[in-house]
Parts: structure tokens; sequence; C-alpha cells
């Protein structure tokens, strides 16, 4: 079933739909009266809509189900990438919400050659805002990645119940294969019985310089290795994702 996501919560069983939504069901996907949609409310709610009118520019949709439904990492992940030449950062976006990011920051890294000036970079946090919904609406989650610009790497600060970890080629270049797997452990220990965060960081195509991961290894990061592969700029922040899914939630 086709899902959207609505920035108020719903204050009567009939819900008309609002353009963006009109346009994608309505004229992509040609949905008439009788066909349902689900929609996801602020509050995470998923309420199950059924089409009682279509006209020209108008359709109404009644309410008649809704549910809760637990799509997020069991962990708040937060996903830090350096700045990367071409596309790279719409893919990121992409993967990282369909892997349940549950944010995606962007930074200048010391090795970045992508540069976004200060005239385009709304621009871009807002179309890549655009990918990330239709990401999560394509992925079924109940959230949006908050997707944001840091311009200085020493700006991040780790919260409160929060682990930092520096994904950092160098250290897989060294063998170094257990850090990884120990900081699963204690998140997998700590998210059974209260709310634990993650912030793991990336850089662009030329890695982090040294100076960058002694700043962060100061703030608490720990250095991890993602195997004996060097991996893209790109693949790295997927790959930890992907791992840290099997870890938390498969049996």
């Amino acid at each position: 079933m086709q899902r959207y996501f609505y920035d108020e919560m719903l204050t009567s069983e009939q819900f008309e739909l609002p353009k963006e939504i009109y346009k994608h069901a309505i004229v992509v996907m040609r949905m008439r009266s009788g066909d349902k949609f689900e929609l996801v409310t602020p509050d995470e709610n998923v309420n199950v809509m059924e089409l009682v009118t279509v006209e020209k520019n108008l359709a109404i949709a009644k309410k008649v189900d809704s549910f809760i439904q637990m799509t997020n990492l069991p962990v708040k992940t937060t996903i830090v990438c350096g700045l990367s030449k071409g596309d790279k950062a719409d893919f990121i976006v992409q993967k990282a919400t369909e892997l349940g990011a549950d944010e995606i920051i962007f930074f200048k890294g010391t090795y970045s050659v992508a540069k976004w000036d200060d005239k385009k970079r709304a621009k871009k946090l807002a179309r890549l805002a655009k990918i990330a919904l239709a990401a999560a609406e394509q992925s079924h989650r109940t959230t949006v990645p908050a997707i944001s610009y840091c311009d200085k790497l020493e700006n991040l600060k780790l919260a409160s119940a929060q682990y930092g970890m520096v994904a950092y080629e160098e250290a897989a270049k060294t063998g170094e294969t257990t850090n990884l797997a120990k900081l699963f452990e204690q998140l997998k220990k700590e998210s059974a019985t209260k709310p634990v965060a993650l912030m793991a960081i990336f850089g662009p195509e030329g890695g982090l310089a040294p100076a960058e991961v002694q700043l962060l290894t100061q703030k608490g990061f720990v250095t991890a290795g993602l195997g004996s592969r060097i991996l893209r700029a790109e693949t790295a922040p997927l790959y930890l994702l992907s791992a840290l899914s099997f870890a938390l939630e498969l049996r």
C-alpha cells in the first residue's frame, strides 16, 4: 500500500489530499474512489485512508483504520558524511534512509573536493530532504531523517547516552577488527533497557585527515575499521547501517 507523510495531526475522519499527495496519488498512481493508502502523522501513527471523492484538483479520503508500526532502528543513529563529488550525497541520503538512519549530517572535511557555497546550500538541503521523504515513503518508515550541514567538524558534539564512532581506513589497514563489534555489543545491551544513540562519522573520498581523527577521539569518538577492504565514501555509511541492523534487529 502506498504510504505518505503528513506534517499535521488529523482533526477529522475526512482528509482532503494536499497538492503534493494529490499529484502523486491521483495523477501518478491513478488512484480512484475506493482505493486505500497509508498516511503517517507526526505522532508516527499509520492511518489507513480510503478515497471517497476524486475530482479534478480535489480528492477526499476517510480514515478507516490506524496502527502503530515499529520501523526505526533500536538505536537512534546519526550518520555524518564528508562532502563528496557528484550526486553521492543524493545516493547516501536515499539509501541511509532506507536502512534506518535517523539523521544525516554533511560536513566539509579537510580532504573534501566538493563545496556547498552559502547561496546554494539551502537548495541542496531542500532537495536532499525531498529525497529522504520519498525514500521513507518507499521503505515504509514512520519517520523521515533530518538532513543538515555542519561547516566545522569541531562543532559536532556527542549528546548524553550517545556513542561516537569514526570509520577510519588507517584502522582497517592495520588490521583493527574488534572495535565495531564491541561497540555493537554495548549498543545491543544498553538499548534493551534504555534509549541510546550512535553518531558515526565518515570522511569524503580522500578520507579523514589525521588531525580530524585526533580531534574526534579527543571528543570521545572511537575509531573502527570496517573490514579488510577500503570502502568508497558512499558505501561506508551503508555498510555501517546494514551491520547495525543485523546486530540489533535480526535473531
